[in-house]
């Protein structure tokens, strides 16, 4: 690429910021602002905390799979009240006074169990009554005490998420790497904005540098007669709206850094200079190859999992509470009760409850057929929305890969159409100096570059954004060949 076209393209950004204690300095290309980005910017703190609450949401879940030890009680409760007392013999019912102090205490350990739903605790339990009135005390001691319960037709929750609660955290992190290159990609846009910005503006400036020139000259060659006043007021036109395209790009470019600067979330400290990616990397896609490696490595694969799981989820709910309810509960342990310590934890006695409880509705008017049927529907309607987005998935890869391929092509283009109009353009200008054409001529030469300038830009901006969108889909980076990783472990310890 020749020396004027790196001028017209990458000129120097002058503005400032620092990252942390160490400021940056030199040259700023895209993948140095991508990694900032990713390192400071508030959104990339945004994706770490959102991340951190699907971490600690999936560590809740497996909590509820271990067992657990807790500690309850009831202390200090004091009670000095007139209490009602049934006579057994005569069913007369009188006032006494009541002078109560109770107190109890127990530790119990719970586990929960994912693949029956129900649930067993072991327990242990003390508690202790002192009746003032009469000047006694209570114990009630029980030593060790096994709870069990068990639904023996109710919609098993823990087992569906057992299904479904890895797939949400294997998805959180395929989202917290698509939200990164989203980030990426953002970046892109702010950078290619200010160099647009900033390309537009020096443009502005040696365009309104050559057009002085220019009218210079043809105020000499109008004291000569060879341009007529037309030209030259012409000219003189050109020249006012130069200086206001200045003033104008000077305004988008302020406005393009302070959004740079800003989505960065940097601090105003140091200079540096924007350099653009000038040189456009050999990449070829296939078409197999980028789908297959965005159906491994994105979460979409995931999402469709678990809409599906959901959906079945539904279904068995709506089916396990259509009906008999019935509950097995079991109670086993040794209890007793005596006076002192020491004697309700000797001769301890047996104790067993053991029952069913049960419930049916006799006749619901059909309400809970419906909500069978409907669950049945929507999971019908589930499947089918699922088939078109993987369509749908499919095919926009397809056509991105398309749009991607030819973009190379389009960038090496509008290179070669820039410096066909700068040559143009330093011919036709030296032409006008020459007295060979009209202002018509140099104004139409002069905007062919202007559009050409800007056309190579866009061209780069497009080419980046597509190749990001695609890694962004894939979670693969086509220029190293690796996929995109990250250290999870070392993020959740932040």
């Amino acid at each position: 690429m020749r020396k004027k076209l790196l001028l017209l393209s990458v000129g120097w950004l002058v503005c400032s910021f620092g990252v942390g204690q160490n400021p940056v300095t030199g040259k700023l290309t895209l993948e140095e602002a991508i990694k900032i980005a990713h390192a400071r910017s508030p959104q990339a703190q945004m994706v770490q905390l959102s991340f951190m609450s699907q971490y600690w949401s999936f560590r809740s879940y497996k909590a509820q799979l271990l067992p657990s030890l807790n500690l309850s009680g009831n202390l200090g409760n004091y009670n000095r009240s007139l209490v009602d007392v049934r006579d057994p013999e005569t069913g007369r019912i009188s006032y006494v006074a009541n002078n109560t102090l109770s107190n109890d205490l127990s530790v119990y350990i719970n586990q929960k169990i994912a693949l029956t739903g129900g649930n067993v605790s072991l327990n242990t339990s003390l508690a202790r009554l002192d009746q003032f009135s009469y000047d006694t005390k209570t114990y009630n001691s029980n030593p060790v005490t096994i709870n069990y319960t068990q639904p023996l037709r109710s919609f098993n929750t823990l087992k569906w998420q057992k299904k479904t609660e890895p797939l949400q955290y294997e998805k959180a992190k395929k989202q917290y790497l698509e939200s990164l290159e989203g980030i990426t990609l953002q970046t892109t846009s702010y950078f290619f904005s200010v160099l647009s910005a900033q390309t537009s503006y020096r443009k502005s400036e040696e365009n309104l540098r050559d057009t002085r020139g220019m009218y210079k000259i043809a105020q000499q060659r109008h004291d000569i007669g060879t341009v007529t006043k037309s030209e030259l007021l012409q000219l003189e036109l050109s020249m006012m709206n130069a200086e206001l395209t200045v003033s104008n790009s000077k305004v988008d470019l302020e406005v393009a850094l302070f959004n740079f600067k800003s989505y960065l979330g940097v601090a105003e400290s140091t200079f540096f200079e924007l350099q653009p990616p000038m040189n456009v990397p050999e990449v070829f896609m296939e078409y197999d190859f980028v789908l297959n490696k965005a159906l491994q490595n994105s979460s979409h694969n995931l999402s469709l999992k678990i809409k599906e799981l959901n959906s079945l989820k539904s279904v068995a709910q709506a089916k396990a509470d259509r009906g008999i309810q019935v509950e097995l509960r079991a109670n086993l342990g040794f209890s007793q009760t005596g006076d002192d310590l020491q004697g309700v934890y000797s001769r301890l006695k047996d104790r067993e409850v053991v029952g069913l409880s049960l419930s049916m509705p006799i006749y619901d008017w059909g309400m809970s057929r419906g909500r069978v049927k409907m669950a049945e529907a929507e999971a019908r309607l589930a499947r089918t929305e699922l088939e078109q987005e993987e369509t749908k998935f499919q095919q926009d890869i397809r056509i991105k890969v398309m749009q991607f391929n030819n973009q190379a092509r389009q960038c090496n283009i509008s290179a070669k159409a820039l410096q066909v109009a700068e040559e143009r353009y330093d011919i036709t200008k030296k032409r006008f100096q020459n007295g060979g054409i009209t202002v018509t001529d140099l104004n139409t030469a002069q905007k062919e570059l202007d559009s050409a300038s800007e056309q190579y830009i866009n061209q780069l901006r497009t080419f980046w954004n597509a190749y990001f969108e695609l890694r962004k889909l894939s979670l693969y980076d086509f220029i190293s060949k690796r996929d995109i990783s990250a250290e999870f472990d070392k993020i959740v310890e932040k």
